[in-house]
């Protein structure tokens, strides 16, 4: 009963339900990980398209997930999590990694 509470306020969030066990993507999850199909790599942005820090929890959210992986340190900025997309980032936007 819980769970279906939850699933159900996550969608009505605007969530997206994903396959049993795999969890909800979120509408800012889904723009950070889309951004990485056009980047070389998968390479993940930093910041969004207005110049803001994209949210540490959208892209620990995405990390936890394994949708995302860290990639590099930034060695001015030791707190930024420079990340790429990982298969199953790929697959949860219906995507196929290019070789």
């Amino acid at each position: 009963m819980r769970g279906e509470v939850a699933t159900r306020f996550k969608h009505q969030q605007g969530a997206d339900l994903l396959p049993e066990g795999v969890g909800v993507i979120t509408p800012a999850q889904r723009r950070y990980l889309a951004r990485g199909l056009t980047e070389p790599g998968g390479k993940l942005p930093l910041f969004d398209e207005g110049g803001r820090e994209i949210s540490r929890r959208t892209i620990e959210a995405c990390l936890a997930h394994g949708w995302a992986e860290p990639w590099s340190r930034n060695p001015v900025k030791l707190d930024w999590l420079v990340c790429r997309l990982t298969e199953s980032g790929y697959r949860v936007l219906g995507k196929r990694r290019s070789v």
